[in-house]
């Protein structure tokens, strides 16, 4: 299994990316896909997943209302869309897999890719 996480950059403050992570080695639909991101010094932390047919996701409180998470079954690809982004959200983002239900936990994912780095300078 590989996940393969891109764009991340440097954005201002009030500004947009959008992550995307592609999957590869599994059987996509079956998987909640989530992203987590880890601040230097910090431990990693729940930002948002998505369930395997996309109907349920969840965000952790501090990104509601300004991520979205997206899942494209047909592609495998799970996007995070990030709207007026804050320094506070500056992290290595990861997208992660696992075939349990949707959860916040770190300990329940079983696959990870490689992070990929958001900066939002203020």
């Amino acid at each position: 299994v590989q996940l393969q996480a891109s764009g991340g950059g440097l954005v201002q403050t009030g500004g947009s990316l959008t992550l995307s992570c592609a999957a590869s080695g599994l059987t996509f639909s079956n998987y909640t896909m989530a992203w987590f991101r880890q601040a230097p010094g910090k431990e990693r932390e729940f930002v948002a997943a998505i369930s395997g047919s996309g109907i349920s996701s969840r965000y952790t409180f501090s990104v509601k209302g300004r991520f979205t998470i997206s899942r494209d079954n047909a592609q495998s690809t799970v996007d995070l869309q990030m709207n007026s982004l804050k320094p506070e959200d500056t992290a290595v983002y990861y997208c992660a897999a696992n075939r349990r239900k949707l959860t916040t936990y770190v300990q329940s994912y079983d696959y990870w890719g490689q992070g990929t780095l958001v900066t939002v300078s203020s």
